[in-house]
């Protein structure tokens, strides 16, 4: 979710790769060619400090793909807030990309479109077989009990990021429920110096339905059925969103112009330039933070904590992305080569560290960090205090009509306004309408 910057054609065109604008790849060799002057177009989404960072670090690992086995990649990166619409389009227009990255939560959303190409038996067999993935990763791949149509690529989960010196001016440490959290973060608020004790990503539909949905896990609620209906006015969701809109409203730790916030970035770089002391934000905001000027030693991560009687520890969703491939492809085994080599053991330790990723296969060490402390609590977290979102077709749905309706009630906190329960119950409700009548 970063700005867009520019690329120099010159330059691109000098290291072989170029950006294609949406539109399937209309060249080179059928499924089954060998090479030779076959094309790969590849959507990729931005994991780095911006999207021509993206490009430079893709850049050699695309070129290296294209020595080893003469398939050239035509590359294009597109940042979150237009990555899902554009693959929508996509899917509806038939004219996409060969390979795609995807957000692992639309994972059923996308399966559901019959527009990828299941990684069956002799498809799983041809990208390295699905023993080499994190099993928790793999599961993200579409609906329980189905070939999923996208497999993991890079890692993350979420962690609480807090200042080591503020903490330690104030005495505290690091927290480990929710209620030592808020004391915390209460604490270390003040308006009157422009500090707070926390930043949120308050005007981001993304990250607001993630917390809706790790609080509402945290208080032993799913959001939908075993049958796939919606079920997001249960008394756990609807406290869940609650306890997460009260660090504006009741705790008052979060800025009130977070409600503006429309993306991760806005609320770490606040965390970065030292003017809050604590955010919750997923590994990948390493990158970031050093780029904003903070010290790897400054600031440490525990997970995000979970209320004192939480009916279970959950941290985060299973976050991440994956690689899908159009079921429309010419380039089929091309697609299936690249695939593997970008799941490589060799590709995900070249680009696990400028993207901070988590790795997505077995037995392999994140690299992202040199802090052996950070490394272990994000692995761990992601490991076994992860949950997935909701594999469901709807779930893109529910992701966009909760969102912004949280959007909406930190609106109205932002503006002095207050937001019940009940309230929050009847956004809820409407969401869920709206959901179950598209289903």
């Amino acid at each position: 979710m970063r700005l867009r910057s520019l690329v120099a054609a010159a330059a691109v065109s000098a290291l072989g790769i170029s950006l294609v604008a949406c539109g399937g790849s209309d060249s080179g060799d059928s499924a089954g060619g060998s090479g030779g002057d076959q094309t790969l177009t590849y959507w990729a989404s931005n994991q780095g400090t911006s999207l021509d960072n993206d490009k430079q670090v893709l850049t050699p690992v695309l070129e290296k793909f294209t020595a080893d086995t003469g398939i050239k990649v035509k590359l294009e990166v597109i940042g979150w807030n237009d990555l899902q619409t554009r693959i929508q389009t996509a899917t509806t227009s038939g004219q996409g990309p060969d390979v795609v990255n995807i957000g692992n939560t639309w994972a059923a959303s996308l399966q559901a479109t019959e527009a990828f190409l299941p990684f069956d038996g002799a498809a799983m067999d041809a990208i390295g077989g699905k023993d080499k993935f994190v099993p928790t990763a793999l599961a993200t791949g579409g609906k329980e009990g189905t070939d999923p149509t996208s497999v993991p690529l890079y890692g993350l989960a979420y962690g609480l990021y807090y200042n080591k010196a503020m903490f330690a001016a104030a005495g505290l440490q690091p927290p480990k429920t929710w209620e030592e959290m808020v004391s915390a973060a209460q604490k270390l608020t003040d308006p009157a110096k422009k500090t707070w004790g926390m930043a949120l990503a308050a005007g981001s539909y993304t990250e607001n339905v993630h917390f809706a949905f790790i609080n509402g896990a945290q208080n032993g609620a799913d959001w939908f059925d075993k049958d796939g209906k919606p079920t997001f006015t249960s008394d756990g969701n609807v406290q869940g969103v609650l306890r997460y809109l009260d660090l504006m409203q009741k705790d008052k730790v979060a800025n009130p112009s977070n409600a503006q916030y429309d993306n991760g970035t806005k609320s770490v770089n606040d965390f970065a330039t030292k003017k809050v002391a604590m955010v919750i934000n997923q590994n990948n905001a390493d990158s970031s933070i050093v780029a904003n000027g903070m010290k790897a030693g400054e600031y440490g991560v525990v997970p995000f904590p979970a209320p004192s009687n939480a009916a279970a520890p959950v941290a985060s969703h299973v976050a991440g992305i994956n690689l899908s491939i159009f079921k429309n492809t010419k380039n089929k085994d091309a697609a299936l080569k690249f695939v593997n080599y970008m799941t490589s053991a060799e590709t995900q330790t070249t680009l696990g560290k400028p993207f901070s990723s988590l790795p997505v296969l077995k037995d392999a060490k994140p690299v992202f960090t040199t802090d052996a402390a950070e490394a272990a609590t994000f692995s761990d977290v992601y490991n076994t205090k992860s949950k997935p979102l909701p594999l469901v077709p709807a779930e893109d749905q529910f992701e966009s009509t909760v969102g912004k309706a949280m959007n909406s009630l930190f609106a109205k906190i932002a503006t002095g306004g207050t937001v019940s329960a009940d309230e929050i119950k009847t956004a809820l409700q409407t969401a869920q309408d709206q959901v179950a009548a598209s289903s």
